[in-house]
């Protein structure tokens, strides 16, 4: 089985790519998709994060209201370690436990953490390949307003609470630069899936 860590920033285009490598045959490990799973109502992350920031942050039907989570941990460092104190673990677990089943069932996958804190967190020493994305800061910026609505002052509050691309960079053994056209992207990303296929067999071969 070969790890590869899947990152980048925010609206940096992650999901493009993995979408890619799932058609290509890759089993996706989503943390975003976890997170949102750990956090239904009444389960014990959902208690914990009411405890900590109270029940303003949920909606009428009890779940959680992501946008005003997100305006107070984005507003705040000290509210947003709390935040990743809460999660992080319980996402870390989930992602092992999924990573091993895979493992089990198929001992050749190619198995893609798709993560956005993965650096952030020095989960990337736990992999075995990382593929960072990038994008400009304004594309970026353009993005989240594009795609959730935010104002351009909370646009770039999420961008700058993340490590700077250039940075995460400097850790990649691949790095898809989203800065053109989607279908460049997308070629990319395929590219970068043959070359992991070649060192899933290398290692294979090794053992």
């Amino acid at each position: 089985m070969l790890i590869v860590g899947l990152t980048g920033g925010a609206a940096s285009g992650k999901t493009a790519v993995s979408q890619v490598l799932k058609e290509e045959g890759a089993y996706i490990i989503d943390a975003d998709r976890i997170a949102r799973e750990l956090v239904q109502p009444h389960k014990p992350a959902w208690n914990e994060l009411i405890r900590v920031f109270g029940k303003e942050i949920l909606q009428e039907d009890g779940s959680l209201h992501r946008k005003k989570l997100a305006d107070k941990v984005f507003a705040d460092p000290k509210q947003r370690k709390l935040l990743n104190q809460i999660l992080h673990p319980r996402i870390k677990e989930e992602m092992d436990r999924r990573t091993k089943e895979i493992g089990q069932k198929d001992p050749e996958a190619i198995v893609v953490i798709d993560a956005p804190l993965l650096v952030e967190l020095g989960n990337h020493h736990e992999v075995d390949k990382l593929i960072v994305v990038t994008s400009t800061q304004m594309q970026q910026i353009e993005r989240l307003k594009d795609r959730d609505g935010a104002n351009p002052e909370e646009a770039l509050r999420i961008v700058s609470s993340q490590m700077a691309l250039e940075e995460k960079v400097k850790f990649a053994d691949f790095v898809i630069r989203n800065e053109g056209f989607l279908e460049e992207t997308k070629k990319m990303a395929r590219e970068v899936f043959q070359e992991l296929k070649k060192v899933a067999l290398q290692t294979k071969k090794r053992r």
